[in-house]
């Protein structure tokens, strides 16, 4: 095949596409939603907390299913990330899955300070104003459940120990990254 051939094709093929866009009906843009439970009809995903200071997490959405896992810590933070009727499938800090029912958990929000750095030799900053320059109020180990009190431009409010502070929102586990909590 010739160039001038090749080119005479490509440039129809071209033209062709041209006229099957202009033809073609505006599409309107996908609008962003959230996906919500079907039954609670709340956010999925949406980190709440242990509300007892005994849940069972089971394989499955039954008292019926055998326990995996047992949680021993109440006001920790997991993710519901599924509903099935009266119970809820939850992720903790580690990854770890099971459903849960539903009264076991709580709207309270809390937050683990920096779980992926458990074991190591580092602390978390709290500040006493949302400021890297501001004065420490206190210093937390990884693994520290705080109570969160507000979120916004990247830091959050929390409560500790009676303490009040401020710590970077990516400092913690159980606020979605620029999530604003009022």
């Amino acid at each position: 095949m010739s160039s001038t051939v090749l080119r005479s094709v490509i440039r129809r093929s071209l033209l062709g596409l041209a006229a099957l866009a202009i033809a073609a009906p505006a599409i309107p843009p996908v609008a962003w939603s959230v996906e919500l439970g079907p039954v609670s009809k709340l956010p999925l995903p949406r980190y709440v907390s242990l509300k007892a200071a005994r849940v069972n997490a089971r394989i499955g959405p039954g008292r019926d299913y055998p326990v995996t896992w047992l949680y021993l810590k109440p006001g920790l933070p997991v993710e519901v990330i599924q509903e099935y009727e009266l119970w809820r499938r939850i992720r903790d800090s580690e990854g770890s899955e099971g459903w849960v029912y539903h009264s076991l958990l709580s709207g309270d929000r809390t937050a683990i300070a920096a779980p992926w750095l458990k074991g190591k030799a580092t602390m978390i900053d709290v500040h006493s104003s949302p400021a890297l320059d501001a004065p420490l109020v206190a210093r937390l180990e990884p693994g520290v459940v705080s109570k969160v009190d507000e979120c916004s431009s990247g830091w959050c409010e929390i409560t500790v120990s009676e303490r009040d502070g401020y710590v970077r929102q990516d400092d913690i586990w159980g606020v979605y990254p620029d999530e604003k909590i009022d």
